[in-house]
């Protein structure tokens, strides 16, 4: 089982649930099992470009990167913009 852990802007969108249990290989996979998954990809399949991603406390540059049982992936929602 797959924990994937959702920051709280992207858990309203999933009704308010912030964390999902799920069994997945790949984290690309794990990220597909959750509701707000077209907030996270991109058209083309990709991840979004402000979007981060932590397999157990590391950030992930591969995300079809095989995953271990008990495994926790965060995302964190990158924040940007600028100063009027």
């Amino acid at each position: 089982m797959v924990v994937v852990l959702l920051p709280s802007l992207l858990a309203r969108e999933a009704g308010g649930e912030g964390r999902f249990e799920l069994e997945a290989a790949t984290v690309r996979e794990a990220l597909r099992g959750v509701p707000v998954r077209d907030l996270l990809f991109d058209e083309r399949g990709e991840l979004r470009p402000l979007v981060n991603v932590y397999l157990d406390k590391t950030q992930v540059d591969e995300l079809d990167a095989e995953i271990t049982v008990d495994a926790e992936i965060r995302v964190v929602a990158a924040i940007a913009g600028g100063s009027r």
